[in-house]
């Protein structure tokens, strides 16, 4: 099968101007198929503040109404997204800017309220489906999909989504058809055992370490959807999930560096 790479861009990289320019350079010479999602920074927050949208995060996750949804939209799907596929025609990969709803590529539902998660989040989507096929499409036209992280409900309303989980989702949809590769980049050189500490990098993660490193409270709360994401795909037939530096990129692809996920 043919290998397809599947990238995830942290807000944190995408917030820094020469940070992003030097990983997309480092993402657009990846030889196989690729797709890039992307995360939204915290543009929206300040660009919130600045029209006076008040903004409230739980878990670091935000809570969208409806004016939110449309300060996320503007710069998740438009300035974020048009800006990357503008520095990708700079270095010769030929990337289409998309979200969700466009050729319905990612269908969801919004985020219910239950007794396991009591929070109304709002406008926020959990992924339903993703158009494989679509997405196929493009790949065979030689083109590089850099989605942004919303998508909709096919009843005209937009959702706020979860990156990680939308790169998860595409990833896991487009194992029938590649060898996929899902990789989560961002500032961090991996999973630490020491949020402070950058060389205490853990180089694989099993299923039963992660169940003791988290009894043990031995990883970042912040880590842990981002690690279940990581399991669900590796669970669903993506071959392999790396954590890592976006600066790191060749490292990463080649195994030489952030943590690798896989089963025992």
């Amino acid at each position: 099968m043919t290998t397809l790479t599947v990238v995830k861009i942290g807000g944190n990289i995408v917030d820094d101007a020469a940070a992003l320019t030097q990983f997309l350079a480092d993402f657009a010479a990846i030889k196989s198929a690729k797709i890039l999602v992307h995360g939204g920074g915290k543009l929206a927050t300040q660009l919130a503040n600045t029209m006076g949208v008040q903004q409230q995060m739980v878990d670091g996750r935000r809570i969208t109404d409806t004016e939110t949804l449309k300060i996320v939209t503007m710069v998740y799907a438009g300035l974020i997204n048009k800006t990357i596929v503008a520095q990708l025609q700079s270095l010769q990969a030929n990337a289409i800017g998309l979200t969700g709803a466009d050729a319905n590529l990612i269908s969801a539902y919004q985020r219910r309220v239950t007794p396991e998660q009591p929070i109304q989040y709002g406008l926020v989507g959990d992924v339903n489906a993703v158009n494989s096929h679509f997405i196929n499409t493009l790949l065979q036209q030689q083109l590089v999909p850099v989605i942004a992280p919303i998508t909709h409900n096919g009843e005209g309303q937009l959702l706020n989504t979860n990156a990680d989980t939308i790169a998860q989702s595409i990833a896991t949809a487009m194992s029938t058809l590649y060898e996929t590769v899902l990789i989560y980049s961002f500032e961090k050189k991996g999973v630490l055992l020491d949020v402070n500490d950058e060389t205490s990098v853990i180089p694989l993660i099993q299923p039963t370490y992660y169940q003791t490193l988290k009894q043990n409270q031995q990883i970042f709360a912040g880590m842990i959807p981002k690690l279940d994401n990581a399991f669900s795909a590796i669970e669903n037939g993506v071959k392999k999930v790396i954590i890592g530096n976006a600066l790191e990129m060749h490292q990463l692809i080649s195994g030489q560096s952030g943590t690798t996920i896989q089963y025992e």
